[in-house]
């Protein structure tokens, strides 16, 4: 039986399964699994109800720990800041929902972002606490993400992916590249990098594939469409770098701005040039052809 509820402010609970391990009570082997967590702030999840066993009821600080047991918390970031970007509802039915979201907010809660998250946004205005998204896109990637809102028919729509039977094309805005011929083939080994959040290419077998095409040319920038066959974390983006072409307002390829890095410096001025423009595949349940377009349009 799978559990999840959402809190007064729309957040979908988190879980985790204790490891092995001997502390006398719950309390203490939280503190202990996650050290970056207070004490104190454990101890005001607990007196508030935001500890809960795989049922959804209440787990106290001091009852023992037992190696396996499953508890769903609600987590919190003080004084989140709002991301002043608003998503739109793309398509709803029973089974899916697509979703147009902006640059700058996460598609899921992670590190300081909880509410201010796609999900969390969509979970809290749909009172939908089964909304779960089949796919991510970059943080500072704006466009289409699609949602699975019905668990029964969840799998058939995560297959689409895991055997890339859905077409994605995203556009993006970067120098001109008059050298090259297009439609171009990229093709490259992508592994993490130095920080562990960049990823690099390397010598080896090819893991990633990307089609480009240009759309649109400038004397000083181009409108490319980038179609990824392949799915690996920051793709598009390290190969229109390594092909002389980084994306516009790009702070982490071809090189690390430190000063345009995090959440606290980011520049709403200054939106990464890339995104999600179209989703394309054939229904599993219906087999009707689906296609979404995104409204929202990279300046030139």
């Amino acid at each position: 039986m799978s559990f999840k509820r959402l809190s007064a402010n729309g957040v979908g609970s988190s879980t985790v399964h204790l490891p092995p391990g001997d502390w006398p009570t719950l309390l203490e082997g939280l503190c202990a699994r996650f050290p970056q967590v207070g004490r104190d702030v454990w101890q005001a999840r607990f007196a508030e109800g935001r500890v809960l066993g795989a049922e959804g009821q209440a787990l106290a600080a001091e009852q023992p720990y037992r190696t396996g047991l499953r508890v769903h918390y609600f987590r919190e970031v003080p004084d989140e800041a709002p991301i002043p970007f608003a998503e739109r509802i793309v398509y709803q039915d029973e089974h899916l929902l697509v979703a147009d979201k902006p640059h700058f907010l996460p598609v899921l809660p992670a590190g300081g972002y909880v509410e201010q998250t796609l999900l969390s946004r969509l979970a809290r205005q749909l009172d939908n606490p089964h909304l779960v998204p089949l796919h991510r896109i970059d943080r500072l990637t704006a466009g289409l993400v699609l949602f699975s809102i019905e668990p029964r028919s969840r799998s058939r729509y995560q297959a689409l992916f895991r055997e890339r039977q859905i077409d994605k094309r995203y556009e993006a805005i970067a120098a001109p590249l008059p050298q090259q011929t297009f439609p171009l083939q990229r093709c490259s080994r992508l592994v993490e990098g130095e920080p562990f959040f960049r990823m690099q290419e390397v010598p080896g077998v090819p893991n990633s594939e990307t089609w480009i095409e240009v759309l649109e040319t400038g004397a000083q920038a181009w409108r490319y469409a980038l179609n990824p066959v392949t799915g690996k974390r920051h793709q598009l983006r390290v190969h229109m770098a390594a092909l002389g072409a980084p994306l516009h307002n790009d702070p982490l390829y071809p090189e690390l701005d430190a000063a345009r890095h995090g959440r606290e410096v980011d520049d709403y001025r200054r939106p990464l040039k890339l995104l999600a423009r179209e989703l394309r595949f054939r229904d599993p349940l219906s087999g009707a052809l689906r296609e979404f377009h995104s409204a929202l349009r990279l300046d030139f």
